[in-house]
């Protein structure tokens, strides 16, 4: 579970981004029709509901969810990613980081201009597809980082030399990323992602909230890597995590 400086922090640094009034209910979120400038992206609602030892999260936007894309640029330098997030409480251990790393979030993520599949070959055929151009899934680690803009959250860096506890899909990238495959459905306004759990207990208090957002790679290509600069919408409209697991 996260702790409370963590979750006062990410609030005072994301309340900035979003002043729209929005209503949570003990199942879910249900947030302000057309607070989003895309269709695609205006959240109506979102869920985490448990299945035995899976766990579904479902978000359903105004229409059409997941039409809209980045366009490639053709280099990673300033590529920009657009993302699905179910940001959690849930300790970032539980998807195979170290202990309160930071803010861990449920992403499901389109950037054509560069590769995030595991290094390694999780299917045992030998085939590492470069998903990028299609909508795939991924934890990440997030926290509050005033160098990707004032009130910014960018997904946590991995300092050179640094070798912090990772997920065996981890794709390699210098960040706080897992790769893990759980591939994303797609129907009209709705985008679900269903993630097995070992211990499905460990989201059974969990808090959550549901995001629409840009991010983009830094022109260095250096830290931070990867900052969210593009919030489209917040499910609760200031990332208060009050969502409830339907039981």
């Amino acid at each position: 579970m996260k702790s409370q400086p963590m979750v006062s922090v990410l609030l005072a640094a994301t309340i900035l981004l979003s002043a729209c009034a929005h209503t949570h209910h003990t199942e879910g979120i249900q947030a302000e029709r057309d607070n989003a400038r895309l269709a695609p992206f205006d959240i109506i609602h979102t869920k985490i509901s448990i299945e035995g030892n899976t766990a579904v999260f479902h978000m359903v936007v105004s229409s059409n969810a997941g039409t809209s894309k980045p366009a490639a640029t053709g280099k990673l330098a300033g590529s920009s990613v657009f993302s699905y997030v179910w940001p959690t409480t849930l300790d970032s251990y539980e998807a195979g980081f170290e202990h309160d790393a930071g803010i861990l979030a449920l992403a499901v993520t389109a950037h054509p201009d560069f590769d995030d599949t595991p290094l390694f070959d999780e299917n045992g055929d030998g085939n590492l597809n470069n998903d990028g151009n299609v909508w795939h899934s991924h934890w990440v680690v997030l926290q509050p980082n005033e160098r990707c803009g004032k009130g910014a959250l960018g997904v946590v860096d991995i300092p050179e030399g640094a070798k912090p506890r990772l997920p065996k899909t981890w794709p390699g990238l210098s960040i706080l990323l897992d790769s893990p495959g759980w591939e994303p459905t797609f129907s009209s306004e709705t985008v679900e992602v269903r993630v097995a759990f070992d211990d499905i207990g460990v989201i059974n208090t969990a808090g959550f909230d549901g995001v629409t957002a840009g991010l983009r790679v830094n022109q260095s290509v250096h830290a931070p890597l990867l900052c969210v600069v593009d919030v489209k919408d917040i499910a609760s409209g200031d990332l208060s995590l009050p969502g409830k697991v339907n039981r």
